[in-house]
């Protein structure tokens, strides 16, 4: 059994013993994404356009992680829109960020790897470039979406006579926290995958000029800011979409009576 297979297996079994059956779902939905993900690297090795098959398969794997997060459908809904909208605004910014940034394909600390191979593989860098960085916020921006959507609804459901000032406070308050984690989580995640590459820049002497100049360090520090500005971004839009909701939960039972 390889050493992959065995930390799965472990995965499995945390997940089952501490969320019963959301935990096997949520492993469930795991496995979904890993093959959507799969078929989008399969789809654009035979050259089908990169950003078409990032915003349908992007698309694809927030449906999964949300809808398969939790069984409440109103919540899985606020999520999922606000979640939708935040990533469709940094889809755009990205394609406009990794176009003046000048980052992508290959660094010089490649070169070893890439000694007697051909780059020249008919696919736009920069368009790869923008389906790494977008995959790699999605995580992110669902998390966010979900936490603040939870919590809003959690609010409304404890007190359904309080003002809609309050909830919107109690979801900026709730953003505010998630913020701050998620800021510490991408930082130390973004250290912790670079920490050999940046030993190795300090062996060889790079100037810190140099090392926020390199190719690798850009495009990853690219992925941490984008990350972030899509969690910053989604407190506001999901707490405004779940008080919108209340509101028409509130007209409505106000025509009822």
């Amino acid at each position: 059994m390889s050493t992959i297979s065995l930390l799965g297996i472990f995965l499995l079994i945390a997940m089952l013993s501490v969320g019963k059956r959301q935990g096997w779902i949520s492993f469930l939905s795991l496995l979904v994404n890993f093959g959507l993900f799969f078929l989008a690297l399969i789809l654009v090795d035979f050259h089908v356009p990169p950003l078409p098959v990032t915003l349908v398969f992007s698309v694809c794997i927030l449906a999964v992680t949300i809808y398969m997060g939790t069984n409440e459908l109103e919540v899985a809904q606020a999520a999922f829109i606000s979640a939708l909208v935040i990533f469709i605004c940094l889809f755009v910014l990205v394609i406009v960020v990794e176009h003046f940034a000048q980052v992508p394909g290959f660094a010089n600390e490649d070169s070893g790897e890439l000694e007697g191979m051909s780059v020249l593989i008919g696919i736009s860098y920069a368009k790869i470039a923008t389906m790494v960085t977008m995959l790699s916020v999605l995580g992110a921006i669902a998390e966010a979406a979900m936490a603040i959507a939870t919590g809003v609804f959690a609010m409304m459901r404890s007190d359904t006579t309080q003002s809609l000032i309050s909830l919107l406070n109690g979801g900026f308050t709730i953003g505010k926290q998630i913020i701050g984690t998620t800021l510490n989580t991408l930082f130390f995640g973004f250290f912790g995958g670079l920490l050999a590459l940046l030993v190795w820049f300090v062996g060889l002497d790079y100037s810190f000029g140099t090392i926020v100049n390199n190719r690798i360090f850009v495009a990853e520090m690219i992925t941490v800011l984008i990350s972030f500005i899509g969690v910053v971004l989604t407190v506001p839009s999901a707490t405004l979409l779940c008080v919108y909701h209340f509101r028409k939960h509130l007209d409505k039972h106000s025509e009822k009576q």
